[in-house]
């Protein structure tokens, strides 16, 4: 393949800035000419032009934060400006461009041996002729292939015996149209030289009429119930060959995610890596809300911390008294409130059976929670803010269900801001070098990055304002840190213990509820709240190292500095 930048010409090199670049422009915007140049000298030239046009861009698209954010780059507060600069710089259309051009000035890894043989099955065609530039690309890697007519009943009959098994084949599914990257094999190669595994899977772009590179798919490592509503490998991974599988499908039409489905019955490996140009994807399967299944659910008991801010519990009781749930227990914690109107409606409370507890003293989230939860009978606990506000009756057994599982831990909602953007969906660690919310600001009907804010899915962590988790295996981890984290970063702190024994966090987005987020506390703006959530913070870095790790859940191409999944740059 002919580097695009490089075009030799009577020994000097054609420069076009245009096509260098990526980018469709006016021929009189263009810039030729014949200069002796180094390939080094013609990208750094290419990249400061699109550095150029991709700051204008984002400066076109939203004037008022983009100033903003250069405001406090200026002032030498870089860490807040790359927090602003980031997802705008990452949702304009040339960043991926951008990207692209920075890593293919990389240099490549050296080549291992080309072992083990690789076949390249090509699926969903009706000739030779649609399957040519998947045959080419596959050819380049040295990949012997085979086209798997889906108008032929036989096509996969005839595969499997052309195939010589004797060899321990992996089998590469690939659409046509499809190609994979110069370099894809070695890189495949060399995974499976250094891990025992029976799938790996990478990452993937999409190729527009012209052939450029757009829409990359950062992936996260192995996710089985996003694959299950999401089929983010068929197409783009290589599996461990076996005869008696492939044989076994090949009545099935659509035979290439069933051979996925059996690869990964004990997970797949994920390589970082583009290694796959496609021209579609499937597409991902929002599921319907959870039909009610209350009845066989056990018993739960509902913490609720408050202080003062009546009505805002008002709101909070008058919703929760009207889920569909069998036997719930409702625990207040009351942190000194002194408002008349909050304490005859607590008193209210208390004579009718809701348990209301007295917490005295400086506010500390943790400490107040784990007093209820040592006090609550319910083989379930729901760790709940006082400004959240209920939509539906079903959010409260989705959740449940999914905490009875034997693999989950913390259960989290999909919680929305009161103008209805999205306030949390999952917690991404290392965001900010600790922890941030997931598509944060996104309007949920919008597709964001590939409809994961709408599709359950293992996360790292989720946050407490709306969390469900076994009573035991809260106990089991030691509860909420009271001195560490005494209001920030407990609940983190207490999914990534969770994390580590097994029960993984959970984010369900059929819970939806609306988070009046601080409303009742406020902010910590003032310098002992200030210096306490700085303490927090060196504390989460220090234990978890969130300031070095990636999110497996995320990616390390995707911007540390934003919440919104947008291309590092």
């Amino acid at each position: 393949m002919i580097d695009p930048l490089l075009r030799c010409q009577g020994g000097f090199v054609r420069v076009d800035l245009g096509q260098a670049a990526g980018l469709r422009q006016h021929s009189s915007d263009q810039l030729h000419g014949k200069i002796p140049v180094s390939a080094s000298g013609i990208r750094k030239i290419a990249d400061a032009w699109l550095t150029l046009r991709v700051h204008l861009e984002a400066f076109r698209a939203a004037p008022g934060p983009y100033l903003t954010a250069m405001k406090w780059w200026i002032l030498r507060k870089r860490v807040r400006a790359r927090g602003q600069l980031a997802p705008l710089l990452g949702r304009t259309s040339l960043a991926y461009e951008w990207w692209v051009l920075r890593e293919d000035a990389k240099a490549r890894p050296a080549s291992p041996p080309q072992e083990p043989p690789i076949i390249g099955l090509i699926y969903g065609t009706a000739s030779f002729a649609h399957a040519a530039e998947t045959l080419a690309s596959l050819k380049a890697e040295n990949i012997t292939s085979f086209v798997v007519d889906s108008n032929n009943q036989n096509a996969l009959r005839q595969v499997v015996t052309a195939i010589d098994w004797s060899a321990s084949p992996w089998l590469l599914p690939i659409a046509a149209g499809d190609c994979i990257a110069p370099g894809a094999a070695r890189a495949y190669r060399a995974a499976i030289a250094e891990d025992d595994r029976s799938a790996y899977f990478a990452d993937d772009d999409l190729l527009d009429g012209l052939g450029r590179r757009t829409d990359p798919h950062f992936k996260p490592n192995w996710n089985p119930e996003l694959h299950a509503h999401f089929d983010y490998l068929t197409g783009a991974c290589i599996v461990k060959g076996n005869r008696p599988i492939l044989a076994a499908l090949a009545d099935e039409k659509d035979w290439a995610p069933f051979l996925i489905g059996q690869a990964t019955a004990d997970g797949a490996k994920h390589l970082p890596l583009v290694l796959h140009h496609r021209r579609g994807r499937p597409t991902p399967c929002v599921p319907a809300a959870i039909a009610s299944r209350s009845s066989s659910l056990p018993d739960l008991s509902v913490i609720i911390p408050t202080r003062n801010q009546v009505d805002l519990l008002r709101i909070c009781l008058e919703g929760l008294y009207t889920v569909n749930y069998p036997a719930i227990e409702i625990i207040i914690v009351d942190n000194d409130s002194d408002e008349p109107a909050t304490l005859q409606f607590l008193a209210e409370l208390a004579k009718r059976g809701v348990k209301v507890l007295r917490h005295a003293g400086e506010f500390n989230y943790s400490a107040i929670n784990n007093r209820a939860v040592a006090e609550a009978s319910g083989e379930l606990v729901c760790l709940l803010n006082n400004d959240i506000e209920m939509l539906s009756a079903d959010w409260l057994a989705s959740m449940a269900a999914q905490a009875l599982r034997d693999d989950v831990g913390a259960v989290g909602a999909q919680l929305l801001y009161p103008d209805g953007r999205i306030q949390h969906a999952g917690v991404v660690i290392g965001v900010g070098n600790a922890a941030g919310h997931a598509h944060r600001l996104l309007d949920p009907g919008s597709q964001g990055y590939f409809c994961r804010h709408s599709l359950p899915q293992f996360v790292s962590a989720v946050t407490a304002a709306c969390l469900v988790v076994r009573r035991d295996r809260f106990l089991a981890v030691g509860g909420l840190d009271e001195d560490n984290f005494p209001v920030a970063f407990n609940d983190v702190d207490l999914c990534l213990k969770l994390n580590q024994r097994g029960w993984q966090s959970f984010y369900e987005p059929r819970a939806v509820l609306i988070h009046h987020e601080s409303v009742s506390r406020g902010h910590d703006v003032d310098p002992i709240g200030a210096a306490r959530f700085a303490g927090e913070l060196a504390a989460l870095k220090r234990i978890w190292k969130t300031d070095e790790i990636v999110d497996p859940y995320h990616h390390p191409h995707l911007s540390r500095a934003s919440e919104q999944f947008a291309v590092a740059l």
